[in-house]
């Protein structure tokens, strides 16, 4: 482990070591719920603002671990930069979410979809991790805590493209599937070496774990699944940079929904298998076998349980895991933009310390 880490707890239980307590960190830890990134945002001027300036994409990506005893960071940006950076024009609308200006429909638009220059269009997000670690790293030259980079996966990047935003139904992405198979597959293509690439350069830049978020993957039936998505998303995997600075790399994949392919997903040669609310993790950690770490997998909604509930939630997802290494405590889904802000700060406590009693054997 990093010998400048002040709390390696996270990586640790990625590698299926022995720790102290089961360390915690949520998805969209850094967002609309925390009246001081809301505050930043306004600043900002916009979501895109906010996400491309260092500087803003620093502060609220630190904003989180100021305020709960967190045991990880992630990089604050948008699982859409990569599509973005293809020159698709992505726009975010108050009340409707981002959308693309040039979606990808026909065969010309297909043919002229190109793995972006991370360097020249992604800049921003490189030099945002940079500067996250150098924050994180304290005047003893001691870093908090480890720093998370991630990526859409690519087929959830394909759904956006195609479709021109988010979508209820996937009509449209999955009518090219079926129709146009040879064409999918070309994005999924481009896509992997796309986020192949931007991981890469995440690590190069900071990253001290990566993730791949494939939201969308378990909107495919099964055997669509594994040809395209999982099939992607492990050539990501293959490509990756697994040792930097004499480091392990960690990677994170999570298939919201994907609980059924959960021995595929973990074969596929990533660390740690993220699940949703849906999966039985006692039961996960049977199917895998010590494979990889599981990570999750509180429903969010807990969240807006009064505390004492929160609390015993909390210990049920724990229980079900057990006295074993190998679990990173999360929420098996984004937070809510309307959670309360104390009700992670029960979340946390509760994670921390009925662990460690559980590590004590009380």
């Amino acid at each position: 482990m990093p010998h400048n880490l002040a709390n390696d707890t996270f990586l640790r239980a990625l590698r299926r070591e022995p720790t102290e307590y089961t360390p915690i960190w949520l998805m969209r830890q850094a967002g609309r719920y925390l009246p001081e990134y809301n505050a930043t945002r306004a600043r900002a001027g916009s979501f895109l603002g906010l996400a491309k300036q260092p500087d803003y994409a620093t502060e609220v990506t630190l904003q989180p671990l100021d305020r709960y005893a967190l045991d990880a960071a992630i990089l604050f940006s948008d699982i859409l930069t990569i599509p973005d950076a293809m020159g698709l024009g992505l726009e975010f609308t108050p009340g409707e979410g981002p959308r693309f200006a040039r979606p990808v429909r026909t065969e010309a638009d297909v043919a002229r979809l190109a793995v972006p220059d991370i360097d020249a269009t992604l800049r921003y997000v490189t030099d945002a991790l940079a500067q996250i670690r150098r924050a994180l790293t304290g005047v003893d030259g001691r870093q908090r805590v480890p720093l998370i980079g991630f990526s859409g996966s690519p087929w959830t990047l394909a759904c956006y493209m195609v479709e021109g935003g988010g979508s209820d139904d996937f009509r449209t992405v999955k009518s090219m599937l079926y129709a146009r198979p040879d064409l999918m597959h070309r994005i999924l293509e481009v896509n992997a070496r796309a986020v192949a690439d931007y991981l890469n350069a995440q690590i190069d830049a900071g990253a001290q774990a990566v993730m791949i978020f494939d939201t969308w993957g378990g909107v495919l039936a099964d055997r669509i699944y594994q040809s395209f998505s999982l099939q992607y998303m492990s050539r990501v995997v293959a490509a990756l940079k697994r040792e930097h600075d004499g480091e392990h790399v960690p990677v994170i994949a999570f298939t919201k929904g994907g609980g059924q392919w959960l021995e595929a997903i973990a074969a596929s040669g990533v660390d740690a298998v993220g699940l949703d609310w849906t999966v039985d993790l006692a039961r996960a950690r049977t199917r895998v076998g010590g494979q990889v770490a599981l990570q999750g997998n509180l429903d969010p909604n807990v969240l807006f349980a009064p505390p004492e509930v929160i609390r015993a939630q909390a210990r049920q997802v724990l229980d079900a895991y057990g006295n074993h290494p190998g679990h990173v405590f999360n929420l098996g889904h984004g937070i809510s933009q309307f959670t309360p802000a104390q009700a992670v700060t029960e979340l946390v406590d509760e994670v921390h310390q009925y662990s460690r009693a559980m590590r004590a054997g009380e």
